[in-house]
C-alpha cells in the first residue's frame, strides 16, 4: 500500500508508529540484539514507504533494534534520532503533541509498547495485541489542531504478520 504524499493542512500532526524490525535471535542471551538481515531489509522498506515525507523528528527507545529500524528514515530526512522512555506513554505523547504539533514524527517501539503508545495519543487499539511475529504494521495517526484524531493501520515491507487489523 503506497503512502499518499498529500500536503497536510496547517496544524495537522502526523505520527507514524511502527514496531522495530526483525532482530537477530542467534544469541538468546543478548538483551540488545542488532537487526537481522530481514530486519535491515524491513528498515529500508520503512524508509522507502516514508520516501517523500519530510520527518521533523524520529524517536526510538534505547535499544539497537529500534534505532537501526529508524536509521534510514532519519537519514533521508536529515534528522537526529532521539530516544524516549518506553514506559512513560502519556508523558511522551504529550511531549510529541506539544513540541511537535503540526509536524511529521516517526516513533519506533516494541511489540509491548506500540499499541499502548497509540492509546496514549488518544486512539483505540486497532488490534488486541502484537505477537512476536508482527513486524510489518505501520500506524499513521493524524491529529488536527482541535485534537480530533484519525488512525490508519497498514502494512509495509515483506508480509510477516499473524495479527489481523480490526
Amino acid at each position: 500500500v503506497a503512502l499518499s504524499c498529500r500536503t497536510d493542512a496547517p496544524g495537522i500532526t502526523t505520527i507514524y508508529i511502527v514496531r522495530h524490525a526483525e532482530k537477530d535471535v542467534s544469541d538468546p542471551k543478548n538483551q540488545d540484539p542488532e537487526l537481522s538481515v530481514e530486519g535491515r531489509e524491513r528498515a529500508e522498506a520503512l524508509a522507502n514507504k516514508l520516501k517523500g515525507v519530510k520527518l521533523d523528528a524520529v524517536f526510538t527507545t534505547k535499544y539497537k533494534r529500534t534505532s537501526q529500524t529508524a536509521y534510514y528514515s532519519a537519514k533521508n530526512s536529515k534528522v537526529e534520532i532521539q530516544t524516549y522512555d518506553a514506559h512513560d506513554f502519556s508523558g511522551f505523547a504529550e511531549l510529541v503533541k506539544t513540541k511537535h504539533a503540526g509536524h511529521k514524527v516517526l516513533i519506533v517501539g516494541h511489540s509491548n509498547t506500540v499499541l499502548e503508545l497509540l492509546e496514549a495519543f488518544g486512539v483505540s487499539r486497532p488490534l488486541a495485541a502484537l505477537s512476536d511475529d508482527d513486524y510489518d504494521f505501520f500506524f499513521e495517526l493524524r491529529i488536527d489542531p482541535k485534537g480530533k484524531s484519525e488512525l490508519k493501520a497498514q502494512h509495509y515491507g515483506k508480509a510477516h504478520h499473524s495479527s489481523i487489523i480490526k
